[in-house]
């Protein structure tokens, strides 16, 4: 089952201006290279290891490219691959291929990134009960395509977007004047609005997090940038009655440390904004 944001609209969206970026009125190197009807074939090659990822997308900007081009999928999303693996193999119009051909190595190499780094770093807390998660640190116009492949490395969704959980950080809470009065006013205006949205505060110290407990009608505490001794308590005092989530300064030398510290989730902006792509390429053969 995909998640609410992948919706046909949303790929179709999204495939529609991206190809409109890279062809625009056309892709005239190959239209002028490659004779009229001309059909080839070519093969996606791995040449790093890594967890595949952008698979299932790649099928649908070769439909919108051309509905005569045909892929027959020799690995799947969340596939681990090896250097020298063989992703798929596509067959039609050899420009239309080549029209295709960086749009789809451009989102398969950062999705497999992402879906690679959040694999590796999911295995070294699979002993705990964490979750790891994203965050809404991703790249502009491409947040649908490094969420999913958040999914397919084996983790976890954060909100979207602004619009789908209320999250009263820091900055909030201070012009708010305070957590209460942040929490109130919240709640207040969900049900003035009829909307119905999960509930997150951030919290810096114990003092905090004994606020919101008192205050209450909250999903989810987040421990921000605290040390593993306050986290520890933290978790001990909220015990259980919110779920939890740890977050800033949170690199692979701690995540294991801050895992056993019996947090829920363990959230990472490194997963979508730190990582160097997957070597990927589109071979004629």
């Amino acid at each position: 089952m995909k998640p609410p944001y992948l919706t046909p609209e949303a790929l179709q969206s999204f495939i529609t201006a991206a190809l409109q970026e890279d062809i625009g009125p056309g892709d005239y190197s190959s239209l002028a290279a490659i004779p009229d009807g001309k059909k080839g074939q070519a093969r996606l090659l791995i040449k790093e290891p890594g967890i595949l990822a952008g698979v299932e997308l790649a099928t649908y900007i070769f439909q919108a490219v051309d509905p005569q081009l045909r892929v027959e999928l020799l690995k799947k999303d969340g596939d681990p691959v090896e250097a020298g693996d063989i992703g798929f193999l596509v067959f039609g119009p050899s420009a239309s291929i080549l029209s295709a051909e960086r749009l789809v190595l451009n989102c398969m190499q950062r999705m497999s990134a992402v879906a690679t780094k959040t694999h590796r770093l999911t295995q070294l807390i699979s002993h705990t009960k964490a979750r790891l998660m994203d965050t809404r640190k991703t790249t502009p116009n491409f947040r649908l395509m490094e969420k999913w492949a958040v999914l397919i490395g084996g983790g976890v969704n954060h909100r979207f977007a602004l619009y789908d959980m209320i999250m009263l950080k820091d900055n909030h809470v201070d012009f708010a004047g305070g957590i209460r009065q942040a929490i109130e006013r919240t709640k207040k205006y969900l049900e003035e609005n009829q909307l119905k949205l999960k509930i997150e505060v951030e919290t810096r110290n114990l003092e905090e997090v004994e606020e919101v407990l008192q205050v209450g009608g909250v999903d989810y505490i987040m421990l921000d940038n605290m040390d593993l001794d306050t986290m520890k308590e933290a978790v001990k005092r909220i015990n259980g009655r919110m779920g939890t989530e740890a977050s800033g300064g949170i690199t692979e030398s701690n995540l294991v440390e801050v895992a056993e510290c019996g947090v829920d989730y363990i959230s990472m902006g490194a997963l979508t904004h730190s990582v160097s792509s997957l070597d990927i390429s589109l071979k004629a053969f």
